[in-house]
């Protein structure tokens, strides 16, 4: 067996070891992992998570998951919190442990203080019948038949079991608490699916005097000086009112001088499109960028109750808000 061959197969097998040890926790979605379930959520405090080495990085995507799914948490390093850490704790509070083996040292030497605080413990564990697994409140199985290295000795089918039992009581608590998409928006308005579900067009708009309108007997040559100093490739043509009446775009401007080079004695109401196509500002800007698409168009003017021109937004804006892309 050549070197590339070797490899591929040595990837296979450890895809293969950790698919059974991940398979092999289904079984163990039982009446604890309820009862763990039914203590997170009723905690009035916070998670708190810990782990020590590999079990302390899980403990920390667990601590994120949990925090972005509606449920408080924090990550306490077991050594950090038999120096002074453990001050943080609260009587309300829950502790999960995570622990291959369940006798790691700084974990045991934290527990009784935890114990006498009042906190309840929620053991993650490799051997259920550590010490860890005896402190416990509540323990979970996430012991393994075998590691996929080699010579048993990196965490990793066991630290995959602790990951995937993790986020089985983060989505069951997820649901639990009916979150929502609209939630998890509202825990991540940088991410572009917070950005979609919670940022409106009046946060991207054009507004006051940025907003290029002219009146319906001005020339086309003042259009044109309207249109260039505000620089939305469009301007807005209004009545007396600031009532929208129409609108003229670059592309107007093109397709009438193909018609007639003589422009001297057009005004913005001969050269306007009646009836454009508008928005609300309290409307979501990802509607404004499907309105854009639908109508091959790169702006919206905004408008109120009264249909008067208070704002224009740009294709351009939408798309540096991130709004682009609904994969990113």
């Amino acid at each position: 067996m050549n070197i590339i061959s070797s490899s591929i197969e040595k990837g296979k097998e450890v895809i293969r070891i950790e698919t059974d040890a991940i398979m092999g926790l289904r079984d163990r979605i039982n009446e604890s992992f309820a009862q763990a379930v039914e203590l997170m959520f009723a905690c009035r405090g916070r998670i708190v998570v810990t782990g020590i080495g590999k079990s302390g990085l899980i403990a920390r995507k667990i601590v994120a998951t949990l925090n972005s799914t509606g449920t408080p948490s924090l990550f306490l390093h077991p050594s950090d919190a038999i120096h002074g850490d453990l001050g943080t704790v609260r009587s309300e509070d829950i502790l999960v442990c995570l622990s291959k083996s369940g006798d790691t040292a700084e974990l045991n030497q934290l527990l009784p203080t935890v114990k006498r605080i009042g906190v309840q413990i929620i053991a993650l564990v490799g051997n259920t019948s550590s010490k860890l697994a005896q402190q416990s409140s509540i323990v979970l199985d996430v012991s393994v038949k075998e590691e996929a290295c080699p010579l048993d000795l990196a965490p990793t089918s066991s630290s995959t079991a602790m990951l995937v039992m993790g986020d089985a009581l983060a989505m069951a608590l997820l649901d639990k608490r009916k979150f929502t998409r609209e939630d998890f928006a509202f825990f991540h308005p940088g991410g572009n699916l917070g950005k979609r579900l919670l940022l409106k067009v009046e946060e991207l708009m054009v507004s006051g005097d940025s907003v290029p309108r002219v009146h319906l007997q001005v020339t086309l040559r003042d259009a044109i000086l309207e249109m260039t100093s505000k620089r939305l490739g469009a301007t807005c043509v209004v009545d007396s009112g600031n009532r929208l009446m129409g609108i003229i775009t670059d592309g107007d401007l093109r397709r009438l001088l193909q018609k007639t080079t003589d422009l001297s004695n057009v005004t913005a109401e001969a050269a306007m499109i009646k009836n454009p196509k508008t928005i609300s500002k309290d409307i979501l800007a990802v509607a404004a960028l499907q309105q854009m698409e639908a109508y091959s168009i790169t702006q919206l003017v905004v408008v109120d109750e009264e249909k008067r021109a208070i704002g224009m937004v740009h294709l351009h804006e939408l798309v540096r808000a991130g709004l682009g892309n609904e994969n990113q």
